[in-house]
């Protein structure tokens, strides 16, 4: 010690100040969940894998939690699925405890929190009926961390997130014994991004062949949602989802106000044809035409004729969700517009904030970080980083004026691997992965018309985590049943 001006100050050797070596951490519990076919007994196993370089360098500690079906005696017969959230910067929180795991938050069936504290229930919805289940924290996220004195840069991108998230399912698929499992992958959002990648990148890289690959509210190509000057393609893709939500919020005209799905179809029909052919004409469009389009882009977002005119017909999404309820003083959430917020102000071009986000972040923040200590016996005082800002910058890998898009990707995947499946979910009130990017990226995917049939498109009457709506995560876990029965021989 140091005694300085009275006070006496801690002094750390070189060797006292070294971390202690990463190492694998992991907790096992037993536990017993109902499904469809009865009571299901499982392993919990939460836990940290080291990931190494060839030379035995670690490179970072990656937090999992896994599932596994007790009393399986070959595992050839046993499917395992690795699942992930998005962001980039996401937990897998969303899905392991609002889709799919043994354990959901508890909400109302609209999806609204509760107050709090909040409260874990059983998940009637789970998979475990189907697959054994692998939620995924990649490094930065969760509780998984760089190894010291391993740059962020070496995972915080989008080749190096698929090379990070591979490696560890392939060390995963290693230590458990899972090579001849059927297996899937289960994104969500920028996980979709993920997901479509790591099919190409297992496949060629790790010489694992898969049997589906799901895509919950996915990105693929990122032209479609960025609103960028000379990018149009987001204004028209993003038509339908407003016509969903101002139908949503009642602001529609009468006849438009009685059927959801074909309203919606009648919108998509005119955002495909008049509504494009009017924004490729640029300032070659007429005045008459002009107004002819604002008046019908108006009828089908519920702004008026006015407004859509001052934005030169191209209503960007924020601006959207500030305008809608303007008069009521609300705003509409991105994530699920069903959700509605109020800002400072009602004077102001964009939302205070995400009316969607708030109502869920504290919510499955607090919960996660309760069952994890005490239900699954992880013991451990970092911060479970739910969705940071630590992944930030993010190396998108792109050249100037180039959007990411990995249908490429999983082009080239399910053209090397002709029975691999794809399932894709959307919400209908989804404005941050709406469903029509989704279509339009499905739809220039450049597969053979012979391999068509292995992709299956499902709409929900929800948002980005549809799941959080009672009717539609029933809806969900019934068709991924179907999925997996499909994609397993």
């Amino acid at each position: 010690m140091l005694l300085i001006l009275g006070l006496v100050v801690a002094t750390t050797s070189a060797q006292e100040a070294k971390q202690p070596p990463l190492a694998d951490h992991l907790s096992e519990t037993r536990h017993t969940v109902q499904t469809g076919s009865g009571n299901l007994e499982y392993v919990a196993t939460a836990g940290t894998l080291v990931l190494k370089e060839e030379d035995g360098k670690p490179l970072a500690g990656v937090f999992f939690v896994a599932y596994t079906k007790t009393g399986v005696s070959d595992l050839s017969k046993r499917p395992v699925t690795f699942t992930f959230n998005g962001g980039p910067g996401s937990s897998s929180v969303w899905l392991h405890m609002g889709a799919f795991g043994p354990k959901k938050v508890l909400l109302d069936d609209d999806g609204n929190p509760l107050p709090p504290p909040y409260k874990l229930v059983d998940n009637p919805f789970n998979l475990l009926n189907v697959t054994d289940l692998v939620f995924i924290d990649p490094v930065s996220t969760g509780f998984s961390r760089p190894a010291p004195g391993v740059p962020n840069s070496k995972f915080h991108g989008v080749q190096q997130d698929l090379d990070t998230v591979g490696e560890f399912i392939r060390l995963y698929t290693t230590r458990y014994n899972r090579w001849q499992s059927p297996k899937f992958l289960a994104g969500e959002s920028y996980g979709g991004t993920r997901a479509a990648g790591l099919a190409s990148v297992l496949q060629d890289k790790h010489t694992m062949g898969l049997n589906g690959v799901i895509l919950i509210s996915p990105a693929i190509n990122f032209q479609t949602i960025r609103f960028d000057e000379g990018n149009d393609l987001p204004f028209v893709l993003f038509l339908p989802t407003y016509t969903a939500t101002a139908w949503y919020h009642k602001c529609l005209a009468k006849e438009l106000q009685s059927d959801l799905s074909a309203t919606v179809a009648e919108a998509k029909k005119f955002a495909e044809s008049e509504y494009t052919q009017a924004l490729m004409k640029g300032d070659k469009l007429s005045a008459a035409d002009k107004k002819a389009i604002a008046a019908k882009v108006a009828r089908f977002t519920g702004l008026s004729e006015k407004y859509v005119l001052q934005t030169n017909l191209r209503v960007h999404i924020q601006r959207f969700c500030r305008e809608l309820l303007r008069d009521d003083r609300k705003t509409v959430g991105r994530l699920d517009s069903r959700f509605i917020g109020y800002s400072k102000d009602a004077a102001g071009e964009t939302p205070d904030f995400d009316a969607a986000s708030a109502a869920h972040d504290s919510t499955f923040g607090a919960t996660v970080n309760h069952y994890l200590r005490n239900d699954l016996k992880f013991k451990t005082d970092l911060s479970y980083e739910l969705l940071t800002k630590r992944v930030q910058p993010w190396d998108y890998g792109t050249a100037k004026n180039s959007y990411v898009n990995v249908a490429p990707m999983l082009r080239q995947a399910m053209t090397k691997n002709r029975d691999l499946k794809v399932m894709v979910a959307n919400g209908y009130y989804d404005l941050a992965t709406p469903f029509c990017t989704t279509d339009y990226s499905i739809d220039h995917l450049g597969v053979e018309a012979a391999l068509l049939g292995n992709i299956t498109t499902r709409y929900y009457e929800a948002g980005h985590m549809m799941y959080v709506h009672k009717k539609s995560h029933e809806q969900l876990h019934k068709e991924l049943s179907k999925f997996y029965q499909s994609a397993v021989r």
